[in-house]
């Protein structure tokens, strides 16, 4: 039996492969093929929607990792697809060279965070995907195809954001950066404060994001910007934040409200005023990602930057009548637009809000609730949150969502790497 990291999706495939090489991987497809078999692909299995979920062949990458290739003119490098964040983070630390921008958690892999269409913050930044500069594959038909954005460049806004749709991501070439620290101030803010002057400080900050706390007035920012001098020492005070605080306290608090779901408001109301301001500076990949240990559900959905701030005020209207049973604070985070097709931010700079709940909670009211409100300001999930959109109205919000389909049909005319899942979002 598989499941992912939440446990909402659990399966049981009829095989299961680790191949090591990119040979490998090609001679499954191949074999796929030929015996009429289907496969889908996993990652770290971080992905809320059963987007691996198959009852035929899980192929895993997990022992196709590491470099491939540094070019430090470019500052371009080649890796397996399999590589998780936190590995790729320090292998890229030891050539000088970071991800210029990256999410919150880095457990997945490189090939799962980029299909899946994920992100960081920062109105200066795109989505992952769009650090990508080239994708090579194995596609249905067995064949290798590389693309980028000179060679095939429709296959390749069709690649970098896939579902894994076209075929098996062996290698991803990203345009990194040179090695950099960053700063990272969190503050305790009033909501109303944040929402009338996020533009303004997304303007003055490289990257910020912030996090309300149901059924209260305030809110936890984040911003981090470039930093000069040693790093910090790990030491007790981020020990406190990141582990004692955020994870282990929270976690009992947590079970606290499962248990007694009329103290809901009495532990979101708790979490707010425990927050304090901190401060770390490291190196970039220690910050963008800090440890997720307490367990949830989640759905994510993006939406134009221009209706962000009405979109917040009926999300908040709308917890405050319908007195859901939460307390995971809602993460408002910001991302610039992108030219790929199947990116949640294609054509549009996009403000993402990314509400939780705790695993052992029921999520299905709460989650409908404020996806009704993303909906109609012609919202876009995220790939890997719970959503329940299909093929027909991801039709409507997704303009070169034909052009993405004509792309999969060419590489997997047989439909290998389509499963049930994924017929309910490419086929009417």
């Amino acid at each position: 039996m598989k499941k992912n990291w939440s446990g909402n999706v659990q399966w049981s495939p009829a095989s299961i492969a680790l191949p090591n090489t990119e040979e490998a991987i090609q001679q499954l497809v191949v074999q796929a093929k030929k015996e009429h078999k289907h496969i889908r692909m996993i990652g770290t299995g971080h992905s809320f929607t059963p987007l691996c979920r198959t009852d035929e062949v899980l192929l895993s990458m997990d022992n196709y990792q590491g470099l491939v290739s540094v070019d430090k003119t470019t500052n371009r490098v080649t890796v397996k697809a399999g590589t998780k964040l936190h590995r790729l983070g320090e292998l890229l630390y030891k050539q000088g060279l970071a991800m210029e921008n990256m999410g919150d958690i880095d457990r997945q892999s490189i090939a799962g965070t980029i299909s899946t269409g994920t992100h960081g913050t920062g109105t200066a930044f795109g989505t992952i995907s769009t650090q990508v500069k080239a994708i090579r594959f194995v596609n249905g038909l067995g064949e290798i195809v590389d693309c980028s954005e000179e060679q095939q460049p429709g296959l390749f806004k069709a690649a970098q954001v896939s579902l894994g749709a076209l075929g098996v991501i062996t290698q991803i070439t990203l345009q990194c950066v040179p090695a950099y620290k960053l700063e990272l101030i969190n503050e305790k803010k009033k909501l109303s404060e944040v929402l009338n002057n996020y533009a303004q400080i997304n303007q003055s900050n490289r990257n910020f994001e912030f996090y309300w706390f149901p059924n209260t007035e305030y809110v936890m920012t984040k911003t981090s910007n470039l930093a000069d001098g040693k790093a910090d020492k790990t030491g007790l005070p981020t020990f406190f934040q990141e582990y004692l605080l955020e994870n282990m306290a929270f976690k009992l608090l947590c079970e606290y409200a499962h248990l007694f779901p009329s103290k809901n408001k009495w532990v979101s109301d708790f979490t707010a005023q425990v927050v304090g301001t901190s401060r770390k500076v490291f190196h970039s990949h220690k910050v963008y990602a800090t440890p997720r240990l307490v367990k949830f559900n989640e759905m994510e959905y993006n939406v134009p930057i221009d209706a962000y701030e009405e979109v917040m005020k009926e999300v908040v209207k709308c917890i405050d009548q319908h007195n859901f049973p939460v307390h995971f604070p809602i993460e408002n985070r910001f991302v610039k637009k992108d030219d790929i097709y199947l990116s949640p931010a294609y054509g549009r700079d996009s403000a993402y809000i990314a509400c939780h709940v705790y695993y052992k909670k029921p999520y299905e009211a709460y989650f409908k609730a404020l996806e009704d409100i993303f909906k109609a300001y012609d919202g876009r999930p995220h790939w890997g949150k719970l959503h329940t959109l299909e093929a027909g109205e991801l039709a409507k919000r997704y303009p070169r969502f034909d052009d993405f389909l004509q792309h999969r049909a060419q590489q997997d005319p047989h439909q290998i790497f389509i499963s049930s899942y994924l017929k309910t979002l490419f086929f009417p």
